[in-house]
């Protein structure tokens, strides 16, 4: 049996483990803790197995104000927690990076795509891996977790922003674009093999099938019985005015396929049967 603890008791990811681990009783022993104060550094990490980091800010307008707790907590606060797990002989650390350490807004990202990250979420996050990647040893396995958009029921972010369209708008325009994204009890999958099998190194997990922005809202809609028209009046418009809002929304950006043994990993729910379980 391993003993985890999760950092970030507060965060949906954290208290989605939380839940998901739970269903292996037999297997797993799970503690999380908050890092909101000092009080995280007066615990004893020698009786775990694996320590998850999963604490961070996201999902927060990017000002000149609230630039540095990006690096504080993101960076700086996530190189202590490995630091202590380290001296504390946890022999596996998982952290919770994003996809935006790529800094790429449109196109196929793959494992050996530059990392040029241009939000502070991103840079922050991509320091973060720098300086926990160099504590690595033979006793000390470190595996980074680079997801795209998560989703799930009551996760904030970008999901919920278009769904809550889907609910409103009776237009959408019925552009076909493709995106990588990951349903939370996916990802919870996901790292529970990362676990269960001590993997080391960087991983880009996402949904086995790529998302098109028209078929999701359609499918919200349908979901909960409104009714919703797919146009094509606005595509000329919104392939050229180049607003991120419309890129995010419409434009491509996925990650390259992997093996097959390697996706079918976390392919536990597809696409459609995760927005019903997201929007039931």
């Amino acid at each position: 049996m391993k003993k985890i603890l999760i950092t970030g008791e507060s965060s949906y990811v954290g208290m989605s483990l939380v839940k998901w681990l739970a269903n292996y009783p037999e297997k797993y022993l799970i503690d999380s803790i908050s890092l909101r104060n000092d009080s995280w550094k007066k615990e004893d990490f020698s009786e775990y197995d694996v320590v998850i980091h999963v604490a961070g800010i996201a999902h927060i307008k990017e000002t000149r104000e609230n630039k540095k707790k990006y690096y504080k907590v993101n960076r700086d606060l996530a190189y202590e927690v490995a630091q202590k797990a380290k001296k504390e002989n946890i022999k596996q650390f998982i952290f919770l990076s994003s996809m935006s350490v790529f800094g790429v807004d449109n196109g196929v990202i793959n494992i050996n795509t530059p990392l040029t990250p241009k939000s502070n979420y991103g840079k922050s996050k991509l320091q973060a891996e720098n300086l926990i990647k160099y504590l690595e040893s033979s006793n000390f396995k470190i595996a980074i977790i680079r997801p795209p958009m998560i989703y799930g029921k009551g996760c904030k972010g970008n999901y919920s922003k278009i769904a809550k369209l889907a609910l409103k708008t009776p237009l959408f325009p019925a552009i076909e674009n493709k995106r990588s994204m990951i349903y939370i009890d996916n990802l919870c999958e996901f790292i529970r093999l990362v676990i269960e099998n001590t993997k080391t190194g960087i991983f880009l997990p996402q949904n086995i099938d790529y998302v098109c922005t028209s078929e999701m809202v359609k499918m919200v809609a349908e979901i909960h019985g409104t009714k919703i028209k797919m146009t094509r009046l606005f595509n000329i418009f919104i392939r050229i005015i180049k607003i991120n809002t419309f890129k995010k929304m419409f434009g491509d950006l996925i990650y390259e396929r992997q093996p097959e043994e390697y996706e079918n990993l976390y392919a536990i729910y597809d696409f459609e049967t995760s927005i019903r379980l997201t929007e039931k």
